[in-house]
């Protein structure tokens, strides 16, 4: 692939993927002021936004199998842990962005056990077998996974309803 077709189309995968989360999060915050149409409106363009950033990543050659999905995901939550967030949480305390400061910790801290449970699932996989794992519970405020039940979030203090996959 040419390189300039090549970074278009990294591009257009970042902002499409950006568009698709940023309408989720219109979503939801649509629903909580009662616009229930409002609310569909934003998810339904939020996936074709989705369709736009899978089709882009199909012709970027981003799409795998599950194994080699997992190693770029453990690659890719490591990087956020070791030099992305340390460094963007320094420019914020240089900066004194309080509200900044704070969303790089809950990330980074949610990106560490990320890392740990791909590292599971890929272990599983090259014994050809799914993980075994229950409920996992995601904190609404902060996004600290954790498998099994869980009455508050150790990041943030959240004491109220985790989400639950």
């Amino acid at each position: 692939m040419k390189k300039m077709v090549e970074k278009a189309l990294r591009e257009a995968f970042a902002g499409e993927s950006m568009a698709h989360m940023k309408y989720l999060i219109y979503a939801s915050i649509a629903e909580k002021e009662g616009y229930k149409n409002v609310a569909r409106l934003f998810k339904a363009i939020a996936y074709a936004e989705n369709v736009h950033a899978k089709n882009h990543a199909k012709a970027l050659g981003m799409i795998k199998d599950t194994k080699e999905n997992l190693m770029d995901a453990i690659k890719g939550e490591i990087f956020e842990v070791e030099e992305m967030y340390p460094v963007y949480s320094e420019i914020a305390k240089m900066q004194n962005e309080s509200n900044a400061i704070k969303s790089f910790h809950y990330a980074m801290e949610a990106e560490k056990i990320h890392a740990a449970m791909y590292e599971d699932a890929k272990n599983s996989i090259e014994n050809d077998k799914d993980i075994d794992i229950g409920t996992i519970y995601i904190c609404p405020v902060c996004g600290y996974t954790h498998i099994g039940s869980i009455e508050k979030c150790p990041v943030c203090g959240y004491d109220g309803k985790f989400e639950e996959f």
